[in-house]
């Protein structure tokens, strides 16, 4: 009888012992996942300028020859009003 209660007294005092993180890391592992969704992402469509090697030594070729694009020139208006739409005490 006595080496039962030994026994059972023993296996709750080692029950007691778990970590505190019960999941162990699977918040942390579930973070990162969420943060790297795609780590070799495949892009499909047309390449913009300046996208792959072949166009970003092409443009480093026109610089040492230079021979750079020119910006496009944009032409833009503007308006400017003032004033709340509100008028002042009457």
């Amino acid at each position: 009888m006595r080496n039962a209660l030994v026994l059972t007294l023993a296996t709750l005092a080692l029950a007691a012992c778990t970590p505190n993180d019960t999941t162990l890391g699977g918040a942390h592992r579930h973070n990162v996942a969420l943060q790297i969704i795609d780590p070799e992402p495949q892009y499909e469509g047309v390449l913009r300028e300046g996208g792959s090697g072949d166009h970003a030594a092409a443009a480093v070729e026109r610089y040492r020859k230079g021979e750079q694009k020119q910006p496009v020139t944009i032409s833009t208006t503007v308006g400017v009003s003032g004033g709340s739409g509100q008028s002042g005490p009457k």
